[in-house]
């Protein structure tokens, strides 16, 4: 999904270019804040790999986290006009689990479906080191692995799903509420602070 030396297939979400706080450096990709925003203040920098979207599959990404650091990896990405990446599609966190500011509530830490399901903070690698998450998707049933460990197993599309959207701060979400989507784009976050990824790679079954 990315070949180290451009952004081809990637765009904003909603949009039609990549935002200007990506940039390539060495083979990876990066976000980072924008001059004149504060820390946790993105600039509509949410981006899909919109050349195609995925149903069935395993995605594998290495991500590193600068201090404090927040931003998610998204999958069954349905674009919402006007409307984040996160509004309507299962998001798995990044995190700096020790310093940054998001880091009180469980479901929340790296590796997490987040606000729904908490991963295990001892698998993840501290902010200015590499981690790897491995996603699969396969007809609704779902597996975080990070860094090696499955620290997330859960099943879409079902009562205790649905359960689990009730109990979270999506349950006002229209873009939850009404289901998620059968098969998407893969998505990740500008949340306002500097974030790695490389080695962003997808099989389909």
């Amino acid at each position: 999904m990315f070949n180290g030396k451009d952004f081809k297939g990637w765009r904003q979400c909603n949009g039609t270019a990549m935002p200007k706080n990506w940039i390539i450096d060495k083979g990876t990709m990066e976000v980072f804040t924008m001059e004149g925003k504060k820390p946790g203040e993105g600039s509509d920098g949410d981006i899909v790999f919109g050349d195609k979207k995925f149903k069935n599959f395993v995605l594998s990404i290495e991500w590193k986290a600068s201090k404090m650091a927040n931003s998610g990896i998204f999958y069954d990405v349905r674009e919402v006009p006007g409307q984040p990446v996160y509004y309507a599609a299962p998001e798995i966190q990044i995190l700096d689990n020790a310093d940054a500011t998001d880091n009180k509530v469980p479901s929340h830490l790296a590796g997490s479906l987040y606000d729904m399901i908490a991963a295990d903070p001892k698998t993840v690698h501290p902010a200015g080191q590499w981690n790897t998450i491995v996603v699969s998707v396969i007809n609704g049933k779902v597996t975080h692995m990070q860094n090696g460990v499955k620290v997330c197993e859960y099943e879409l599309w079902t009562p205790a799903w649905d359960q689990m959207v009730a109990n979270s701060k999506f349950k006002s979400f229209p873009g939850f509420t009404e289901g998620i989507a059968k098969e998407g784009f893969i998505g990740l976050q500008d949340h306002g602070y500097p974030v790695w990824f490389r080695n962003l790679k997808i099989r389909e079954f």
